[in-house]
């Protein structure tokens, strides 16, 4: 009975304690890497805040698309150009398609935590070099998107088809650059840097920082 309540207070121990030694064995650069690949505490469904962020580029290029549908249709175009705001910048319109947290909310975050990971003391050569490519990727996608606001409110404001028309075409142009990234030197090829990185960059170079931590 002796043993039996030791090995009891032993396995209980275990229990308790290993989470708690888990956890303080997480690097610190490993810590905020999963900030934006696996949660965080504010997003939907605690998703990881690169998830969110590919979820609300894709609304938002999907509802760009339907504004350019018909380029004289201006009370279409001035309803999915309020769903693409909302996808963007969500406290922006009370309600819409998007899931309530918006893409330039989401890339700051990616941003700010994939630098914490890279400033982080134990932060390894891999994650710095790639933390570097996902952090400018994050930023463009904040750039397009605030573009995208200000062109919005040139579509609300219009009169006429024929004035909003143009915003629209650009603000389609900005989400699929969100999206896809953009080869802006005209080199033949989308790379990570500033102008041309998107949410599938950052994807990319994130998946050689899990990898190469994996190695």
């Amino acid at each position: 009975m002796k043993r039996f309540a030791i090995g009891f207070v032993m396995v209980l121990i275990a229990v308790v304690v290993q989470p708690q030694v888990l956890a303080q064995a997480e690097k610190e650069s490993h810590s905020h890497m999963g900030h934006v690949t696996k949660s965080w505490g504010d997003t939907p469904d605690n998703v990881g805040l690169l998830t969110i962020l590919e979820e609300e580029a894709q609304i938002a290029a999907q509802h760009a698309g339907f504004a350019a549908r018909d380029l004289s249709d201006l009370s279409s175009m001035q309803t999915h150009t309020r769903h693409v705001r909302h996808a963007i910048d969500a406290a922006s319109e009370s309600g819409g398609p998007g899931k309530g947290y918006g893409s330039v909310k989401a890339a700051q975050g990616v941003s700010r935590h994939i630098g914490l990971a890279s400033n982080a003391g134990d932060a390894s050569d891999n994650v710095k070099l790639h933390a570097e490519h996902v952090k400018s990727s994050a930023d463009n996608v904040v750039k397009w998107g605030q573009e995208i606001m200000q062109l919005s409110e040139k579509v609300l404001s219009a009169s006429s088809a024929d004035q909003a028309a143009p915003s629209i075409q650009q603000i389609q142009e900005l989400t699929q650059h969100i999206v896809n990234g953009t080869d802006a030197n005209g080199d033949g090829r989308v790379g990570w840097q500033t102008g041309e990185g998107g949410v599938a960059q950052a994807k990319q170079h994130m998946g050689f920082m899990e990898s190469g931590e994996e190695s």
